[in-house]
Formats: structure tokens, sequence, C-alpha cells
């Protein structure tokens, strides 16, 4: 042991534990860790003490209180709390990932700032004052008005409303105390044997009742326009296969509902999957990543999925069956816990504390009248805890009903119920074996804007473009390939020049405002450019066709273009626009007549009758 080594005792309820540091900047919190390796448990269970007697105060446990303070040879006492302890945060050592992982959302900044306040105008009828004064009559309203929200139609709270009525009570404290629902043992309990062999009041979760929830994290999903749930119908109706996308846009103020919440849909990404008439499973999708980090350059974010329930009534009249409503199911079991899965993976902040989430669930399927229209849901908190806990399943037969598990000797889980009333008028209790599912939804209206946005100019187009192919669809003309991408590009008349540099570089912006080309783009193997479009991304965003088209110039794009010039078969004419005055094309060499040829970018040996590279379908 060196001089500047410093020994430190611990006195727990099994030993005397010893410890050694050499690094100065040990810390108090460094030595609860140690004793907490030792024992098998959490710091959050214990405190420190420099005293036996059990009154005496807890040392701070934190990252600046440093042990060297302390003499050599000092006996802490390691005291087992009936509440978790609390450790005193670390702001210094946060990095600024993190904080922004916790941080909130800017509508919810917004929002949390904004009063809320609902205002009316003067009664002529009931108000007896002047024009500026105010009365009971056209004071204005709290965000919560049980009346004001019954007269519009509004059936459930904003969550800043929510809060706002909470913080409201007869206490008089602002703070909110958000309590995140517990299913299952709390660990690191020393009181008994883990379960199955002992449990307590301290460490077993307490039975729940389901209510419904009165408020809700999103009050409504706006597509920005038609199109974007036009093109990811088109899957269904070329094959009669069922389809999930996930929905890429903002989150905004709502206008509609006090202190609402709005999520604003630009895109709809669809991940790899198997598809039938009945059923959809996803499979892993090792690209994500990049349609992640493609939205955020783009200013969006992943804010809910899309699924169809569609069959088909009457060919003729173009009808739906009308399967979901209140008298089979709104949701199924297995969606609500897909649901309820999505949103564990989506949670929502409020001053860096998780609560809930704002990520929504919409259903394409057949209304009363067999006509297409989408519906709108979150599953509630209590779900989510359900979900993540994994005490809810589904039923075998009855799609409407969820179940949850008996405990095991793996897991135990706490009973589960919720109420309704019986034959004679009476509120009943009954256990969740099995549970109506309804008694976890929130329902959100989904629709489309009276004026379309568009977010990308591709959607946008009168001329009866083709649109370009979606990906992973495994379909007939609806592949995404380079040869995909030249007929695509061709429609535009960019690849023969012009002199209109303008009008060129409208063109251009238009070409490539399309969420699922500059996904292909930025994944495409041969050439790969994901690391160059960082400039492209921002003129899209912004729609800015002078920077779009000083990207197009670039020779990255243009190398791009001069293998769409060779796919198409266009003459070298078109192609010298592309080159400088004094240099002269490329000169490309005759093509073999019958011996098989090898591709230049992945060296697959392809057939002498094929024009493009049957592997990564770039030209000859």
């Amino acid at each position: 042991m060196g001089s500047k080594d410093l020994v430190i005792r611990v006195r727990s309820s099994e030993k005397m534990h010893r410890f050694t540091f050499s690094n100065q900047s040990a810390s108090t919190i460094d030595l609860l860790k140690k004793v907490c390796e030792e024992l098998k448990d959490t710091p959050e269970n214990y405190s420190m003490h420099l005293d036996q007697k059990p009154s005496s105060p807890a040392v701070p446990v934190s990252q600046r209180n440093l042990l060297n303070k302390f003499p050599n040879g000092q006996i802490f006492y390691l005291v087992r709390s009936p509440h978790a302890s609390v450790i005193e945060p670390e702001e210094p050592m946060q990095t600024e990932e993190a904080n922004k992982e916790l941080a909130m959302d800017a509508v919810d900044v917004q929002l949390f700032a904004d009063k809320g306040k609902i205002e009316r105008g003067r009664d002529e009828k009931l108000c007896r004052h002047g024009p500026n004064g105010r009365c009971i009559h056209c004071s204005p309203l709290e965000p919560y008005d049980e009346a004001y929200l019954k007269e519009h139609n509004i059936k459930h709270l904003s969550f800043h409303s929510y809060l706002k009525k909470m913080s409201s009570s007869a206490s008089g404290s602002k703070f909110v105390g958000m309590e995140d629902l517990i299913c299952k043992i709390k660990p690191g309990c020393k009181d008994h044997l883990p379960w199955p062999k002992g449990i307590c009041s301290k460490c077993q979760p307490s039975a729940i009742t389901l209510n419904r929830q009165s408020y809700r994290h999103v009050d409504n999903v706006m597509f920005e326009n038609p199109r974007l749930v036009e093109r990811f119908l088109n899957f269904w109706r070329s094959t009669g296969y069922q389809r999930i996308g996930f929905l890429y846009g903002r989150y905004e103020s709502h206008a509609d509902v006090p202190l609402g919440i709005r999520a604003t849909v630009a895109a709809i990404y669809e991940p790899p999957q198997e598809n039938s008439r009945d059923l959809v499973k996803l499979l892993p999708d090792e690209r994500q990543e990049i349609v992640d980090s493609l939205a955020q350059a783009l200013g969006l974010r992943r804010v809910g999925w899309i699924f169809t329930d569609l069959v088909v009534d009457d060919p003729k009249q173009g009808t739906v069956k009308n399967l979901r409503g209140i008298e089979s199911h709104f949701l199924s079991a297995q969606e609500c816990i897909t649901a309820g899965h999505f949103q564990n993976r989506h949670p929502n902040f409020i001053h860096k504390s998780q609560f809930g989430s704002k990520f929504v669930t919409v259903c394409v399927t057949g209304d009363k009248n067999n006509q297409v229209h989408m519906e709108g849901y979150s599953v509630s908190n209590q779900c989510m805890a359900l979900v993540r806990d994994n005490c809810l399943v589904p039923t075998k037969d009855a799609s409407e009903l969820g179940y949850i598990k008996n405990s095991t000797n793996e897991q135990y889980v706490p009973d589960v119920f919720y109420k309704v009333t019986d034959e004679y008028g009476n509120e009943v209790q009954r256990l969740a074996r099995p549970l109506p599912v309804e008694y976890l939804l929130v329902d959100v209206p989904a629709s489309t804007p009276l004026s379309p946005q568009f977010t990308f100019l591709a959607n946008q187009s009168v001329h009866n473009r083709t649109h370009f192919p979606i990906e992973n669809r495994l379909v007939d003309n609806q592949i995404q390939d380079f040869n995909a991408l030249t007929t695509y590009y061709q429609q535009f008349n960019l690849l023969n020049g012009g002199s209109n540099t303008a009008e060129m570089a409208r063109k251009f912006l238009e070409a490539v405002s399309d969420f699922h080309v500059l996904f292909y783009i930025a994944t495409m193997e041969m050439l790969p450019l994901k690391g160059h479009m960082a400039p492209l991304l921002e003129a899209v965003k912004s729609e800015d066709a002078e920077a779009a088209w000083t990207w197009s110039r670039t020779s990255q794009w243009t190398t791009v273009e001069q293998l769409m010039l060779a796919a198409a078969g266009s003459d070298m004419s078109a192609r010298s626009s592309f080159l400088p005055m004094n240099e002269a094309p490329p000169q490309i060499p005759p093509l073999p007549s019958a011996a098989p040829w090898v591709c230049n970018y992945c060296t697959f040996e392809n057939q002498a009758q094929h024009s493009s590279c049957e592997m990564c379908n770039l030209p000859r």
C-alpha cells in the first residue's frame, strides 16, 4: 500500500468491509457502490452514517463528497433504509447527450409556460359593466373547465390541462406528483428470501384497479395531405395484404383543444415485414438508424405507427367490410400490447421525468358506411406499465379481451381489477382475467386538413408523375432499385440539361424532396452518398432550390447522373452537357456479344443479355 493510499472501513449487518483507495477523487458514492457490489444489492437501499446511533445524520452520498477529507481508517456504518435513499444528482457529470434525451419537447416547453386561459367576450345580455370590466359571465375560463369541454364535445383533457388542474388543488402547490405504476417486485429486499420463497409489503407491488384515463398526451393526428395515406394504401390495393408503417412528423400545438398537442405526419416509412391477408409480422430493420438520422436532419421524428385492417366488401362499389366497432372491438389485445411496447420505447419527458408517451396508433379500416377511414388511438399509462412489466397477454379466441397473467415461480403478478355496472345499476369490481381492452384505450381523432400541406414537394406535384417506389415492398413495379430511380428522375427532364438554371433547380428540388427518394440515396451501397447528404437535406428542409442545385453539381451526384444516362441509353450528346466544354465525353467500350460480364461496382458476374447488374441494378 502506498503512502497516499486511503483505507476506509464499512460496518454492515453481515461483516466489516475494508477498502483501499489510491485515487484522490474517490467519493462517498464510489464507496457505497463498492459495498453494495459485495452485498449484491443496489445503493438506493442504503444510507451511510459516522455513528451507530439510529438518530445520527446520514453522510451525503455524492460525487462531490470526497473521501480524502476523512481520516485514514475511518469507519462508516451502513444502515438499510425503509425507504429508497436519495443520492444527490450529479449535474456536472451529465453529458450533453443525456440532457438532450431527457429534455422536454419544444411544444411541451411552450405549453407548460402558457396559462391556457380560455378568453370569452362580453355577454350583451348578462354583463352589466363597461367594455373594460370583467365579471363571472365573461372572465376567462380555466383550460379544464368541464362545461366548456362538454359544450365543444372534447372528450379528454389535454395533458397540460390535466397538469394545470392537478396543480390547482387546495394545497396551492405548483408541483404535480406523477407516479409511474409498478407491476413487479422491487428488487434487492433483504428481509426475506427471493420470490417465490418470500415476499413482503415493502417489495410487493400493490393491487391495481384500472381506470379510464381522463387525459391524453396527443389530442389529434393530422396527415399533411391525403396522398400520404393513398401511397401507403396502394400496397393493400395491389396485393390484398395488410401493411404496417411508421409515422414521421412533428408535435405541434393544437388550437382546437385548450393546451392541446397535435401530431402532424409528413412521411410514412414502411419497415421490413412479412405480409398476408390476415397477419403482419415485423422483421428486424438494420437500417432503422439511417431512417431516424435522416428524419432528424429534416426536422422530423417518429410520432406513431399505422396499420391496415381492410377486407374488400364489393369490388364494383369500392367498399370494404366494417370489422371494428362497439359491438366487436376497436383495437385487439395484441394491437394494444404492440402499441404499449412502442409507447414504452418512445417515452414523454416532463422536467427530466419520464411519464407517458406521445406515440400514437392509427388503424385504417372500414367504417359503418363501408368506406375506408382512419381511427386514432393511444393506450393508457396503466397499459404501458402492464406491457412493460410483462403482465398482459392476448387471449386466443377473443381479440377484444386481454388477460392478466397468473403469478409463477419466475414472476409475481399483482391482482388487477376493473369496474363494471351490473344489471342492477351497481358498480362492481372484477378480476381482469379476462380484461376488456377498452379500459386501456384513449381515442385520438385522425384526419387530413382542408388545405393540404406539403413538407415534401414531390407529393405536391400535379403533373401526373409516377411516384418513386416505397422501401421494403417486394412487389412487381414497387421495388426500389437504380432502374426505378432512373425512371423516376427522367420524368423531370434533368438528364438532358437546360439553359434555364432556375427552372432546373426548381425541378431538382422537387425531384429529391421525397422521403423515400432520400432514403434510397442514403442507403445505396454501391454509391455511398450518406456522408455527403447534409447540404441536400438542409436544402430540402428549407425548400432552398439554389442550395439543392449547388449540391447537384457536386461530383457525387453527377456520377449518379452519368450512370442514369448509361442505364437509360441516352446518346453521348446528352451526356456531354454535364462535362466542361474542353473535355470530351468518356468512351464506352463495346459490349461483348455472348460472354458473361462482371459488374464494375459489385463484381457480380452477369449473363451477356443483361444490360444492368442483377445484383446491384447498376448499368453495365
